[in-house]
């Protein structure tokens, strides 16, 4: 069992120890090695800024080297042809080395970006879930037969798409890694990742996995570094065929435009702004529960967090005011401590931009109810910590209500009738997830099916199924991750059409 205690990484054979000047966190063609000039970057514990380890820090360089060993393994070696099975066996393995090492990495994930271990622990078993889901999808489905005209045998086959550049962010960088990495291990595709400069640990320990589960060298490669030098170089490669990105909407905006010079495949999920709909026939106490962790969860550094709650006029004094006393009461501190309900945000930087947006919804017209500073304890001052904070009086004119805000900041707005409650809810330029909470089965599915997103939940908020498709309408992004279409994320489909009877035309005689 880890000690949960500590501050410090657990031992890594890529993550050098802090003060070191060398590094080998670069997995490429088959080995770990250090960036070709011997960059490295610091990685700091968010709960109070301190030094956790170094890594490599590739450039450009390091990006070809990747991108050429990944072509290497999809060109000349049969990985593409492998049997569906072996490639499942591999998933599966690297399924039960999840769980084998599960209080390991859900430390690092915990260390790295500041949520607490228990997270880190239901991330790990998220994880293991969607590698095993793979690892049955992998050999399901052979293709179709299409119906043909006689003496015609026609069929639909599925072929890696190739060469795949994995662009992940820095608040799940576990997870997301494993909604792009399994299906292309499933799919038969190569891979360069590419993992947030800030948060790049668990990366580096999911690959280890991926090589004691014995993916051949080149399947699999790492290149740590800045997005505007490692990310573009991968986006921007003639031998990259699909680029997957899951971060923000300028960037990925950046991407598909770059992608378009070579015309490669996107799939793009790009954040949210999302609607959690509460009417007045509900539970109040298990509503208010319920949109306390939609927005609050991992410090609300969540792309489908319940930040924006839209309660019915009938109730919305008693919620707001249960929800604002249950938000103040939430224990912050380091997420390694026992009893800490909610840790520090990921960067100095990044709390900076969750502070500017309150003071600017306060300036707008909102009244904040609770939170809205860096708490007062002493032992949190060095660590990157905001209070969860309550904004009420918000109309959807705002640009706090508008805008992803990405920090432990909740919006309210009321609504009188149903057709309202939806209009709220679709105004937004994004459409990536949403609930409704009302006892109404019939209403339930109305505004359900009247939402403009990706998931709707009813009488929920969260939870997602491997089998289910994930991703967004309207600026949410393009394509989708998990279930059979995030499998086909990382494949081609082919038509053969064999004619069994072939006979002379004579179109041109």
């Amino acid at each position: 069992m880890t000690d949960e205690s500590s501050n410090q990484l657990p031992s890594t054979p890529y993550v050098a120890s802090p003060g070191a000047q060398t590094a080998t966190s670069l997995y490429i063609a088959g080995s770990w090695q250090a960036a070709n000039e011997g960059g490295v970057r610091e990685i700091h514990d968010p709960a109070d800024a301190s030094v956790l380890g170094v890594v490599s820090e590739g450039d450009l360089t390091d990006a070809e080297a990747a991108v050429a060993a990944a072509r290497r393994a999809f060109d000349e070696t049969d990985w593409p042809r492998w049997n569906t099975g072996d490639r499942g066996e591999i998933l599966h393995r690297i399924a039960e080395a999840l769980q084998r090492d599960r209080e390991r990495i859900a430390l690092q994930e915990s260390l790295d970006t500041g949520k607490t271990v228990e997270e880190g622990r239901i991330d790990v078993d998220d994880v293991t879930g969607v590698f095993r889901y793979y690892a049955g999808l992998a050999h399901s489905d052979p293709g179709r037969v299409v119906t043909a005209p006689e003496g015609v045998h026609s069929r639909v086959v599925y072929e890696p798409v190739g060469v795949c550049a994995m662009i992940t962010p820095w608040n799940y960088p576990l997870l997301q890694l494993s909604w792009k990495m399994a299906p292309a291990i499933a799919a038969g595709a190569t891979m360069v990742i590419k993992p947030s400069e800030i948060t790049p640990v668990t990366t580096a320990a999911l690959v280890e996995l991926a090589v004691e589960a014995r993916v051949p060298a080149g399947v699999v490669n790492v290149v740590l570094g800045a997005g505007g030098t490692v990310g573009s170089a991968l986006v921007e490669s003639p031998d990259v065929d699909m680029v997957s990105f899951t971060g923000g909407l300028t960037t990925g905006r950046r991407i598909m435009s770059a992608a378009a010079e070579t015309v490669k495949k996107v799939a793009l999920e790009l954040g949210g702004k999302n609607p959690n709909i509460v009417f007045d026939d509900v539970d109040l106490d298990t509503a208010v529960d319920y949109a306390l962790n939609a927005a609050f969860f991992h410090s609300g550094q969540v792309c489908s967090a319940g930040a924006r709650l839209i309660v019915h006029s009938d109730i919305h004094d008693r919620f707001v005011h249960e929800l604002a006393r249950r938000a103040d009461a939430i224990r912050i501190g380091r997420g390694q401590q026992a009893g800490v309900q909610c840790g520090p945000l990921v960067s100095a930087e990044h709390r900076g931009k969750v502070e500017t947006a309150v003071q600017r919804g306060v300036d707008e017209g909102a009244r904040l109810l609770v939170g809205g500073q860096r708490p007062s304890a002493p032992e949190l001052a060095d660590g990157y910590f905001y209070r969860p904070t309550v904004l009420v009086d918000c109309e959807r004119s705002m640009e706090v209500v508008q805008t992803e805000v990405f920090g432990p900041v909740v919006t309210v707005e009321k609504f009188d009738t149903e057709d309202e409650a939806v209009a709220l809810g679709n105004d937004t330029d994004y459409g990536l997830s949403g609930a409704v909470w009302t006892n109404d089965t019939a209403r339930g599915e109305r505004v359900a099916a009247g939402l403009r997103h990706g998931t709707i939940w009813i009488n929920d908020y969260g939870p997602y199924i491997p089998a289910a498709e994930w991703g967004g309408f309207k600026r949410s992004g393009v394509g989708r991750e998990l279930g059979h279409a995030g499998l086909d994320e990382y494949r081609e489909a082919k038509h053969i059409y064999r004619n069994l009877a072939p006979e002379p035309q004579r179109w041109f005689d």
